[in-house]
C-alpha cells in the first residue's frame, strides 16, 4: 500500500517532524505536500482506513484531516485515534470546506485542536501547524520528564501501570490479543556486591537499550518496573509471537557478555523472563495478566533462570 504518494516531490531529511495529511482528494493531498516541501515529512493517505493503518505503522507528528470523506469521514477517524492509547496524543487539526458551528463543535469535542477552512491559505495553515507541533513538542518532553525512569531511559512503573491499564481496555474492546513480558536480571545483587553500585547502574542501562532495541514497533513498551526488573508491553501480540520475542530478548542480552563472575546460570549476564499472553476474543483485565506474567518470572527462575516460561490464556 503506498501511503505517502507524493515523495518523489518531497526531498527532505527524515529526521523532521511528520505531518499525515489525509484527504479522499489527490489534488488536495498534492497542494498540502507542495505547502509543507522541506519543511515537514509529509505522508499521505486518501482514506479514514488507510490513514488509521499509516498512524500505527509510522505514527506522525500531527494530522491534517479532512471531514467529508466516503466511508469513514473525518470524525470517525478522530474518534478512533482518540480512543487508541497510541495514537491519541497526535494533534488533529480538521480541514474542512464546511466549517459550520456545530461541525466545529463536534470536532472540537472529539479531541482536535483546530479548524482549518477551505480553501486553504498557505501561510496561515504554515503557522497554525507550527503552533501546534511547538505545543506537542513541549508536551512530549514534559512526558519524558515525568514518566521516563532516571538511570535507564525507558518508561518509568507509574507509566506502565497506567499503559497497562489502558491496554487491556482496547484489546478487550476490539477484540485483539495483548501480551506482557516480566523480566529479572539473574543475581543482581551478587552483581552488585562484586563490581560496585556504577557497574551495576551501567548493567542496568544496557539491559534496558537491549530491550528497547528489539522492540522495534510504535506501540511496544519497554518500562523499568522497579530495581532490577523490567516489563515489555506489546499491544496486537499473541502468546506464540511473545515466547518468540521473549527468547530473543534473553538470547540478546546474553551475547552483551557482560561478566558476572557469581551468577549460577552462566559467568556473563543474564535475565530470566515470564511471558503471559491474552488471545482475543478472551477479555483480560490488567491485574490478571501482570499477575501471571510475575508467576512465570517465578518459575523461570525456579527452573535455574537465563530461560522464559510463559502463560497463555485461550
Amino acid at each position: 500500500m503506498n501511503f505517502s504518494i507524493f515523495d518523489d516531490l518531497l526531498d527532505i531529511p527524515t529526521d523532521l517532524p511528520k505531518i499525515l495529511v489525509v484527504d479522499d482528494q489527490r489534488v488536495n493531498l498534492q497542494f498540502m505536500a507542495h505547502i509543507f516541501a522541506h519543511s515537514y515529512q509529509v505522508l499521505t493517505a486518501e482514506s479514514g482506513e488507510q490513514a488509521l493503518d499509516l498512524c500505527h505503522r509510522t505514527p506522525p507528528d500531527l494530522i491534517l484531516l479532512d471531514i467529508g470523506m466516503p466511508g469513514m469521514d473525518g470524525f470517525e477517524v478522530c474518534t478512533q485515534l482518540k480512543a487508541d492509547a497510541a495514537t491519541q496524543d497526535i494533534p488533529v487539526i480538521f480541514v474542512t470546506a464546511n466549517r459550520d458551528e456545530a461541525s466545529e463543535t463536534r470536532g472540537l469535542e472529539l479531541g482536535a485542536v483546530d479548524f482549518i477552512s477551505k480553501p486553504v491559505n498557505p501561510a496561515v495553515v504554515r503557522a497554525r501547524v507550527k503552533t501546534h507541533l511547538t505545543v506537542k513538542l513541549q508536551s512530549d518532553l514534559l512526558r519524558r520528564l515525568v514518566f521516563r525512569d532516571g538511570l535507564t531511559g525507558v518508561f518509568n512503573r507509574r507509566y506502565f501501570d497506567q499503559q497497562l491499564r489502558m491496554e487491556t481496555a482496547r484489546a478487550s474492546r476490539v477484540n485483539h490479543p495483548l501480551a506482557l513480558i516480566m523480566l529479572d536480571v539473574d543475581f543482581f545483587k551478587r552483581f552488585n556486591d562484586r563490581y560496585g553500585h556504577q557497574a551495576g547502574d551501567d548493567c542496568l542501562r544496557l539491559v534496558a537499550q537491549t530491550l528497547k532495541a528489539n522492540l522495534r514497533r510504535p506501540a511496544d513498551l519497554v518500562a523499568r518496573y522497579g530495581g532490577e526488573e523490567f516489563v515489555c508491553l506489546l499491544p496486537d501480540t499473541g502468546f506464540d509471537q511473545a515466547m518468540m520475542l521473549a527468547t530473543e530478548l534473553e538470547t540478546q542480552v546474553r551475547l552483551k557478555t557482560i561478566a558476572h563472575a557469581d551468577s549460577d546460570s552462566a559467568k556473563v549476564v543474564t535475565v530470566s523472563l515470564g511471558v503471559a499472553g491474552c488471545n482475543a476474543p478472551l477479555p483480560c483485565t490488567a491485574d490478571k495478566l501482570l499477575a501471571a506474567a510475575d508467576q512465570q518470572l517465578y518459575l523461570a527462575k525456579h527452573h535455574g533462570r537465563g530461560c522464559v516460561r510463559g502463560q497463555a490464556f485461550q
